[in-house]
C-alpha cells in the first residue's frame, strides 16, 4: 500500500512537477482552490487527515518577489498547515522556502542555510517567518524541513544568460532534481532534530548554494546541459 501524501498548492508550477514525478510511488492527495482553502483550518484539517506527511507549496499570487508587498494569507496558510499537521497526526512537513530567502546576487559567498539570512526582499522575508515558525512546532515534535527551492519553472528550461543576471542560470532547478529531492525527504526514516532547512538548486556552473544534506540528495543535472 502506498503512502499518502497530501500536497497544498498542487496545481501550481511546482505542485504539478511533483505530482506528475511522485505519483508512482505515493498516493497523492491534492489540495488546492477551489475546493480546499488553506486559510480556513477546518477545511484544512480535514483535508490532512489520514496522510503521512504534507507539502506545502501553497502561496498567495499576491506576494511577489519585488513588489514589496507582505500578504498575510501566506503566514496564516503556513500556521494552519503545521497546526493541522499536528492534530491530524501528519508526522512530516516539507515547506516551500526559497532561495530568496538569503540574498545572493553579486559577490555572494558560498550559502549555507547554517548561518543567519538576509532576505533579498520582502517575499524573501516572508519565507523566513515560515522557516522559523517551524522551528516552533518542530520544538513540540513535528518533523519540519524547508525546502529553499531554486528557480524553477514549467517549460524546464535555465533562464537565458541575455536576458537574465547570471545568478539566476546559477541558482536554476530542474524538474527531475526537483522530485529527487522532494523524494528523498519523504522517505527519509527521522528529520534529524526535528528541523532541518536545505536549497534545493541543479549542480550548475557557478552555483553558489550549498546544496549538502542528511537526506543523501545531491543534484544530477546542470543547466548548462539543457541549453
Amino acid at each position: 500500500m502506498k503512502e499518502r501524501i497530501a500536497i497544498t498548492g498542487s496545481n501550481g508550477t511546482i505542485g504539478t512537477i511533483l505530482r506528475n514525478g511522485l505519483s508512482g510511488d505515493f498516493e497523492i492527495k491534492g489540495i488546492d482552490l477551489p475546493q480546499t482553502d488553506a486559510t480556513n483550518y477546518q477545511e484544512l484539517l480535514k483535508a490532512l487527515e489520514g496522510n503521512t506527511a504534507v507539502v506545502h507549496l501553497a502561496w498567495s499570487n499576491n506576494e511577489h518577489l519585488r513588489n514589496e508587498i507582505i500578504d498575510p494569507s501566506n503566514a496564516q496558510m503556513a500556521l494552519n498547515v503545521y497546526k493541522g499537521a499536528r492534530e491530524a497526526k501528519v508526522k512530516r512537513v516539507i515547506i516551500a522556502s526559497s532561495i530568496h530567502a538569503d540574498s545572493f546576487y553579486g559577490e555572494a559567498p558560498f550559502l549555507s542555510t547554517g548561518h543567519t539570512p538576509v532576505p533579498d526582499s520582502p517575499y524573501g522575508a516572508d519565507k523566513i517567518f515560515i522557516e522559523t515558525l517551524g522551528r516552533y512546532f518542530a520544538k513540540g515534535g513535528l518533523e519540519v524541513v524547508a525546502i529553499r527551492f531554486g528557480g524553477i519553472n514549467p517549460a524546464n528550461i535555465p533562464p537565458s544568460v541575455e536576458k537574465y543576471p547570471k545568478e539566476e542560470r546559477a541558482a536554476w532547478l530542474s524538474h527531475n532534481d526537483c522530485i529527487s529531492l522532494v523524494r528523498k525527504v519523504l522517505e527519509a526514516e527521522k528529520v534529524p532534530g526535528n528541523f532541518v532547512a536545505i536549497y534545493g538548486v541543479s549542480d550548475n556552473r557557478d552555483r553558489v548554494h550549498d546544496v549538502s544534506n542528511p537526506f543523501g540528495w545531491s543534484p544530477k543535472e546542470r543547466a548548462e546541459d539543457f541549453i
